[in-house]
């Protein structure tokens, strides 16, 4: 079943792993909101011109892509500022930092991070940041008025970006709020992926952290995307 309708906005969506979460769902029917970066404080205006510029090309390249019409460009903050469910891709040296940019936008929205802390180049080393996991940081950082949730790490980017490749792993939803958790958990499945409910947001260490043994287990044994599976069935224990 899909689920209803949702403006979505994507920050960091030109990479691979944003693009295919765009396509993905823009193809169910969300409309989707391409987020470019604003890094630099001078000459603002005319920079989130140029940002916004880049947004709208990566969104009409994306639109072709996926054969809809759903997908649109704007500058990170503005993008967050129409959404109403921000997803955050961005690599984890620019993690904080775009999260203060966009902060303001995000009262009372839910936030989806996820940003997993690769630090280059010891990417199949687990590296825990500060304050335990990126999503719990985040989480501390904007307080109890923005609902984080966790998800997506342990997803071939690659494998996202391309329509035709069925995803064949689960997905781990960490959050503290259940009813925003729920959420991501249905757009995991308009995606093609199946998820689960895994806790409150300081859970979300286990899935970031995974993330740099796929990469070793990718490598080790030339698997082309490593992904998790929950074993078992739901309700077969009274």
């Amino acid at each position: 079943m899909v689920s209803a309708s949702k403006k979505i906005a994507i920050v960091g969506g030109s990479g691979a792993l944003g693009a295919g979460l765009a396509k993905r769902w823009a193809k169910k029917g969300h409309n989707i909101i391409i987020g470019s970066r604003d890094e630099q404080k001078a000459a603002q205006v005319l920079l989130a011109a140029a940002y916004s510029q880049k947004a709208a090309e990566a969104a009409s390249r994306l639109n072709k892509e996926a054969g809809v019409e759903n997908i649109s460009g704007l500058e990170n903050k503005r993008a967050s500022e129409e959404a109403e469910i921000i997803v955050l891709t961005v690599p984890f040296s620019n993690h904080m930092s775009t999260l203060s940019l966009i902060a303001p936008a995000l009262e009372g929205k839910i936030l989806v991070d996820v940003t997993v802390p690769l630090v280059p180049p010891k990417v199949r080393t687990v590296h825990i940041p500060e304050g335990g996991s990126c999503a719990k940081a985040a989480q501390e950082f904007l307080g109890k008025g923005v609902r984080v949730v966790s998800a997506f790490q342990s997803v071939a980017a690659t494998h996202l970006d391309d329509l035709g490749h069925d995803i064949d792993c689960d997905v781990l939803v960490c959050g503290n709020d259940p009813e925003a958790r729920e959420t991501v958990v249905q757009l995991a499945l308009d995606a093609g992926m199946k998820a689960w409910h895994a806790g409150v947001i300081a859970n979300s260490i286990v899935a970031e952290a995974m993330t740099s043994s796929l990469i070793f287990i990718n490598n080790r044994y030339k698997i082309d995307g490593a992904g998790l599976r929950i074993t078992g069935q739901p309700g077969t224990v009274s």
